[in-house]
């Protein structure tokens, strides 16, 4: 079978010839906990990087070589401005960019229905500023098509130059920019994988949008992956999830039988995990937390009603999640209980807000349902977290609390454990504490009958 012969347009030769040699202008649109270090990466490797955002706090920050995430070091910050690294919040400089990549949050609505405007006023704030030639990639989680039905529409709509999204059909001579999908697979707290180990899952809407796309991330990371759309790509981003969202959901059901039982789950797990093969464990928690795994679900399930498809099993998995902070509540209220004190007006404190340890990451944390549940129900609650001197007002909660001394623990009704950050002393936390509710096995090996593990 003879192989397919692609043209590439003379606008993009130039700019493909940048990227090969590392010298192309890279612009990244949101500098948030994806955007930020996939910056770093790019200007490490010599591309001219230039960072925009809304948010003129962070852009100050950057320019002043200080960082606003704690597992990214200042010095990387100062590293990348000496190489030419710069933030800035006025998008006009983005008609001066070879290549354009998209890392905004998508959130759900409060319907649990997915939110698109910060990708659909991204795409507006770019449209203007397109230049022939320029490939534009998206690395926002998202359902399959957005890529091709929500992004490329407006681009093409809201530039004045008249220039469509290339597709492979396309007349060579055509006045196009380039479109691709790379989802990211960024993992706060991992120190286990370097990023340049994780391989970069790529569609273009054409062969030439693969390959411009290709040679960016190629610079970067180790492995790419090229797949043969943007759907597909998009795709590949919410099985990973939903793969972890749907075992979660399980152990942390499997988590209420055991402790009706009285079986220690976390041993069942450790013992399964023996098997060399057909198991890969999994732990249960308070919740899911971090941008993507709570969320990608619902995105998928939403999609999935254009084509009169109910994704039943995806959908269950996602309730038996949602309702872990309220049986984290139930188990509080059931250990006060035990020691004759009602949870309203119970002194609690909440170890840990972050989603998960080590990070300082608030994004759909179960902490943050579980504060709210248990001050409704009259719980007067405080919070630690070595991370957070305080937490405000966000999409889904507003809280305004400032996060409370690790001292003095006699002084709470119960201790929660809901985020196992190394920093903490469990040994001490479970002797100075009158009650302990651990919900991540923080206390594992601790013998003491304060701790109820839940």
């Amino acid at each position: 079978m003879a192989t397919q012969t692609v043209t590439i347009p003379e606008p993009v030769l130039s700019r493909l010839d940048r990227i090969q040699n590392k010298t192309a202008n890279v612009g990244v649109i949101g500098l948030g906990y994806v955007g930020l270090p996939l910056t770093l990466l790019l200007s490490e490797a010599g591309f001219k990087v230039t960072g925009f955002d809304i948010d003129q706090v962070k852009v100050a920050h950057l320019e002043a070589g200080r960082s606003y995430i704690h597992r990214i070091p200042q010095t990387e910050v100062v590293r990348a401005r000496e190489q030419g690294f710069r933030a800035t919040c006025d998008y006009a400089e983005l008609s001066l960019q070879d290549a354009m990549i998209i890392c905004v949050p998508t959130p759900l609505t409060e319907h649990r229905e997915p939110d698109l405007s910060f990708i659909r006023m991204t795409a507006e704030s770019i449209a203007p500023w397109l230049v022939e030639g320029q490939i534009v990639i998206l690395e926002s989680t998202t359902y399959p098509g957005t890529t091709e039905e929500v992004l490329v529409p407006i681009l093409e709509k809201g530039n004045a130059k008249g220039l469509m999204a290339r597709r492979a059909s396309m007349d060579p001579d055509a006045r196009t920019f380039q479109i691709a999908f790379s989802p990211e697979r960024e993992d706060p707290g991992n120190d286990s994988v370097a990023r340049r180990d994780i391989p970069k899952v790529i569609g273009g809407l054409d062969p030439v949008a693969s390959e411009m796309a290709s040679g960016v991330y190629g610079a970067i990371f180790n492995r790419t992956v090229p797949v043969s759309s943007t759907s597909v790509a998009e795709m590949t981003k919410l099985l990973e999830n939903i793969y972890r969202c749907v075992n979660i959901a399980m152990v942390n059901e499997l988590k209420i039988l055991c402790l009706k039982m009285g079986i220690d789950i976390w041993e069942v797990i450790g013992a399964a995990a023996t098997k060399p093969f057909g198991f890969h464990p999994f732990y249960p928690g308070p919740g899911l937390g971090g941008h993507c795994i709570p969320i990608d679900p619902f995105y998928l399930s939403w999609k999935a009603r254009e084509w009169d498809f109910h994704t039943r099993f995806i959908e269950l998995a996602g309730e038996v999640n949602e309702a872990m902070p309220e049986f984290v509540v139930q188990s509080v209220g059931a250990a006060l209980n035990r020691q004759s004190i009602a949870l309203r007006g119970a002194r609690i404190l909440v170890l840990g807000i972050a989603y998960k340890k080590d990070v300082d990451d608030l994004r759909e944390s179960p902490s943050l349902t579980i504060i709210e549940s248990l001050q409704k129900q009259g719980a007067e609650v405080s919070f630690n977290d070595p991370y957070f001197p305080t937490v405000g007002r966000g999409r889904h909660y507003n809280l305004n609390m400032t996060c409370a001394p690790l001292t003095n623990l006699s002084q709470y009704d119960c201790v929660l454990i809901v985020t196992d950050h190394s920093d903490y002393d469990f040994d001490a936390i479970v002797r100075e504490s009158r009650l302990v509710v651990d919900t991540r096995n923080a206390t594992n090996g601790i013998r003491s009958p304060k701790i109820v593990r839940c």
